[in-house]
């Protein structure tokens, strides 16, 4: 890192809440956030936003005659980057760029417009705009009145931490001094959990938790799709008010096997940790907080990696997606703000049905990594620390 970044502020709405003492209360809860729900014609377990989270988002929606035709991704966004510039204490003369990406984008309005262009043969004039991937940062820039860059990709399921990436890598480059960098997803759709299911990964919603997320002994696929936004405020330099600074960054991208699944041993994975923790001790990385999907071959291999790359000083390992779902591109910022979390309250949270898994915490948590991987094996690592 030729030049230090600071992370000084994090917002979220997801399942556990949408502020950081209400997630943290969540955390604190061996109970999942998963519950059946009908979705289609099906009905299946998902991590939905609480009632007065949906009432939130139902609310900005109304609020501007041009906010109601927006996809939920795109508002989530916005509720998610408002409270992040408020945490960060910027003001209106500050500038900063806008990198809040998506895996699926506009789920819901492009199924809603699809179905329409079914039944009639036609299309409103909106169909396209909403629609385009580009819409989240767009329209966040608009409500936050930012002047800077803003930019949209999708990476599949490491797309908040690439966005994470692309917001530093604009930042050592000299070219911006503050960045809010996310991912927001609203996948909770007939047509996207079919999708899901169609490739067996999807959980059958029996037992206590339906996303057994790093239980390596399950024998089958247990993942479970969840909705919401995440994002982070990055300034350059160390700040005294930082809620951690970005020690480490590392991303790789392997050879496909097959179009959906990692290596044995999640080569990408290997080498993106490898990478964030150049110069590092391995011995004062904490913990570790997993990808870990909740399939069987996804959480295997993950472990794997960690195991080829820590050897025998395999930190404190964890997961959120047994209690959060897997929402896709939102997933690496969340995650990030679960470390974010154990490092400021220094408590780690385990899972709680993998009783012995993981040793006592014996020492303070200071540096946590994260992991985040997709479909094509686009892995990124992420190292914070205190």
């Amino acid at each position: 890192m030729t030049v230090p970044v600071s992370i000084v502020s994090c917002s979220s709405l997801s399942s556990l809440g949408n502020n950081p003492q209400a997630v943290w209360d969540s955390y604190l809860k061996d109970v999942t956030f998963i519950n059946n729900r009908t979705t289609g014609n099906t009905i299946v377990p998902v991590a939905a936003l609480p009632e007065y989270l949906q009432q939130k988002v139902s609310d900005l929606q109304l609020s501007d005659v041009k906010y109601k035709n927006l996809d939920k991704s795109v508002l989530y966004a916005i509720l998610a980057s408002r409270s992040a510039v408020k945490q960060a204490g910027w003001g209106s003369t500050d500038v900063f760029g806008i990198n809040i990406g998506s895996s699926r984008g506009a789920t819901g309005v492009f199924e809603h417009h699809y179905a329409e262009f079914l039944a009639t043969g036609k299309t409103s004039v909106q169909a396209s705009p909403v629609t385009t991937l580009g819409n989240i940062s767009s329209w966040v820039a608009h409500d936050l009145r930012s002047t800077g860059p803003d930019i949209s990709h999708s990476v599949t399921c490491s797309t908040g931490l690439h966005s994470v990436l692309n917001a530093v890598a604009w930042i050592q480059g000299g070219l911006a001094d503050k960045f809010i960098a996310g991912g927001s997803e609203a996948p909770l759709t007939p047509f996207t959990i079919a999708q899901m299911q169609a490739m067996k990964i999807y959980s059958d919603g029996t037992g206590t938790y339906p996303c057994r997320a790093l239980d390596l002994q399950k024998s089958k696929n247990t993942m479970v799709l969840g909705e919401g936004a995440a994002c982070i405020g990055l300034e350059a330099g160390i700040k005294e008010t930082a809620l951690a600074c970005i020690e480490g960054i590392g991303y790789a991208t392997e050879i496909l096997q097959h179009s959906v699944s990692l290596s044995t041993e999640a080569e990408c994975l290997q080498k993106s940790m490898a990478m964030a923790l150049t110069n590092t001790d391995l011995k004062t990385v904490d913990t570790i907080v997993m990808h870990a999907p909740g399939t069987v071959k996804g959480d295997a291999s993950e472990f794997k990696a960690i195991q080829k790359v820590f050897g025998s000083t395999i930190p404190l390992l964890t997961t959120n997606k047994w209690k959060t779902g897997h929402t896709f591109g939102a997933s690496g910022v969340l995650s990030l703000e679960m470390a974010l979390l154990m490092i400021q309250h220094n408590k780690f949270t385990d899972v709680p049905y993998l009783p012995g898994f993981n040793k006592k915490q014996d020492k303070a948590i200071r540096k946590v990594l994260v992991n985040a991987v997709g479909f094509g094996g686009n892995a990124v690592s992420i190292l914070v620390s205190k």
